[in-house]
């Protein structure tokens, strides 16, 4: 991984632009390719990004005079361009391979049994495979619903707002493979919070809250009427 702080603007050209004028950034290069843009804040959500697979190239501006120009460019041809002014740090760290996020074990019991019974999810779907490996991870569960369609699944056991930034970045991915695209997106958890499911259906993803009892084949203990 490269850490660079430096004082840069930053343009991104593709299906849109975007600009972020001239400020002192965090520049995050990870081994696998991709170029994240931070500021002071915004928890972990990067200003600008482009996830692999992408290339880097370092050189001298050719308009600004003791600047330099990085273009970070994706196989569709989209650019960020950044252009630094002043580079405050530059440091390379060899993180080795992460071991991954190991779920509790309720998380990892309800990704079974959703895969076993994936109907929970409405009439029709079907599991293509759990654990859908990505260039950022693995999704939970990879399916495909009644019209053909595919949908990424992320599992939790309580549905915040983290899950659903992990989804949108999932989906994100994945529909810019056209083997798979479109992609939609289902946020499976025991409780959602309110603000998780604001943001999930402001973003166009389904909320479904899993009864882990009813999975398991458990019947309810509540009492009722009939």
């Amino acid at each position: 991984m490269r850490l660079v702080v430096a004082t840069c603007q930053v343009d991104y050209v593709g299906r849109l632009t975007a600009h972020l004028p001239m400020a002192p950034r965090l520049l995050l290069v990870k081994a696998d390719g991709s170029v994240s843009v931070h500021a002071d804040d915004r928890a972990y959500k990067p200003l600008n990004w482009m996830t692999p697979p992408c290339t880097l190239t370092e050189s001298d501006h050719p308009e600004e005079e003791a600047h330099r120009l990085w273009v970070v460019e994706n196989k569709a041809g989209e650019q960020l361009r950044i252009t630094v002014r002043e580079i405050h740090h530059d440091s390379h760290h060899e993180l080795g391979v992460d071991p991954g996020l190991v779920k509790d074990g309720v998380e990892a019991h309800l990704q079974e049994l959703l895969a076993e019974h994936i109907d929970t999810l409405g009439e029709g779907y079907s599991l293509i495979r759990r654990e859908y490996m990505t260039a950022i991870g693995p999704v939970d569960i990879l399916g495909r619903d009644a019209d053909g369609a595919s949908v990424a699944v992320e599992i939790k056991r309580r549905g915040e707002i983290d899950g659903v930034e992990q989804l949108t970045r999932y989906l994100e991915l994945l529909n810019r493979d056209p083997l798979l695209a479109p992609v939609t997106g289902v946020f499976a958890a025991q409780v959602i919070k309110p603000q998780a499911r604001t943001l999930a259906e402001d973003r166009g993803i389904r909320c479904v809250t899993l009864d882990y009892d009813s999975l398991r084949g458990i019947e309810s203990t509540d009492l009722r009427l009939f």
